[in-house]
């Protein structure tokens, strides 16, 4: 039954290897083949953003050349999902507009990292040096540009967002719970209308030697997600910006637009990953939603990262669920943070059409009839379990 206060998703704002928007998405899903730059950082493998016409949200080159390139992906994605949502411009509305941003930390200096972690072992006296060059080689705008809020103050500056502002960090579960929190607080009449989402750029030297010191990444050549477990699993990341506007229904009915979808329920939560233990917390959430799930329409929408113990737990339980599987990662790569916001758009997309796009690999069986609810999941790859229910608007 609809409600005054149900949560509707108005506007998509989505850039990765695919491309631009949400019909190029749709467009690329549905004659999929996988984009991946193997070269530059061989023998690892990641999902490259493809080209973006900045100015289109960015017109001034001097925002543009301030920003890293995790922050111009999503101050992009934030303005497509505004002129998505037809808000764009619109001083009033933007004014008291909320954002909720999930977002990691920026990016390095990597010479100066270089020089530090070269005459660090070779220094008389270690510490004194490491203090010496932190304090004087380090630019004091490297460290601002660090920082996660940094993405929420630049889509204030460049699109007028300027209603409350939270910003999350903690990898896929920060995704998640922002749009958790963006839903209650429209459920609970604190909002009326927010921006939610984040960004993150994988074409970066750290980034990759971070999880590959974790031995969580996959190495070419590439695999789907789910095939890839046969041969030990991992990540494959990839550039993705996701934001979405979260609106009320009675909302978007006063403003005269139509909605991509409904998020008619979302639960998330962490364990310590025993095992079971995050296939007990996702049978939790979808007992809580599931007298609201009609199997002969429904499909689930995976954030499967690809990481071999979560992975494999999550296609168990997916499969006692006997629905049709698209694992996002598969086409997009894992974005951490934006992996859960851009799995929603997918399934937004996808139910609004009232049909799922085709299989990304063999193991993922068609659905041939009418889509109207997708199951969206986000297991990360260390922790956080997340599960929303999208239906029709």
């Amino acid at each position: 039954m609809a409600h005054d206060r149900d949560a509707l998703i108005t506007g998509i704002g989505l850039v990765s290897c695919l491309g631009s928007g949400a019909d190029a998405h749709w467009d690329a899903l549905n004659a999929f083949a996988p984009v991946l730059d193997t070269d530059t950082f061989s023998p690892l493998a990641v999902h490259p953003l493809a080209p973006l016409a900045l100015d289109t949200q960015i017109p001034k080159r001097g925002d543009q050349r301030q920003m890293e390139a995790w922050q111009r992906i999503g101050v992009f994605a934030a303005g497509q999902a505004l002129d998505s949502a037809g808000v764009k411009g619109n001083t009033e509305l933007l004014s008291r507009m909320g954002m909720i941003v999930a977002a990691g930390g920026g990016e390095r200096d990597y010479a100066v990292d270089a020089a530090i972690l070269s005459g660090y072992p070779k220094a008389e006296n270690p510490g004194a040096y490491l203090n010496e060059h932190l304090l004087g080689d380090l630019r004091p705008t490297l460290f601002l540009a660090q920082l996660s809020n940094l993405l929420a103050g630049n889509i204030s500056v460049v699109h007028g967002v300027i209603g409350s502002s939270r910003t999350f960090m903690g990898e896929e579960a920060s995704g998640a719970d922002a749009v958790r929190i963006a839903c209650a607080r429209i459920a609970a009449g604190q909002s009326d209308i927010i921006l939610v989402g984040g960004s993150y750029n994988a074409q970066r030297p750290d980034v990759l030697v971070h999880y590959e010191m974790g031995g969580l990444l996959r190495r070419s050549p590439f695999d789907p997600v789910w095939a890839r477990q046969e041969s030990g699993g991992g990540m494959m990341l990839g550039s993705v910006g996701c934001f979405l506007v979260i609106e009320s229904r009675s909302h978007a009915a006063a403003r005269g637009v139509s909605a991509y979808g409904h998020i008619a329920s979302i639960k998330t939560d962490r364990c310590g990953r025993a095992p079971g233990q995050a296939t007990a917390n996702a049978r939790a959430q979808f007992a809580a939603m599931q007298a609201h799930v009609d199997p002969a329409g429904a499909a689930v929408i995976s954030g499967a990262s690809g990481v071999a113990a979560p992975t494999v737990e999550e296609g168990e339980f997916l499969a006692s669920l006997g629905l049709p599987v698209r694992a996002t990662a598969t086409a997009l790569g894992h974005s951490l943070e934006p992996s859960f916001p851009a799995s929603l758009a997918l399934a937004a997309m996808a139910v609004k059409r009232g049909s799922l796009f085709p299989p990304l690999e063999a193991s993922e069986r068609e659905m041939t009839a009418p889509l109207t609810q997708a199951l969206v999941t986000s297991w990360g790859h260390w922790r956080g379990e997340s599960l929303a229910l999208v239906t029709a608007a």
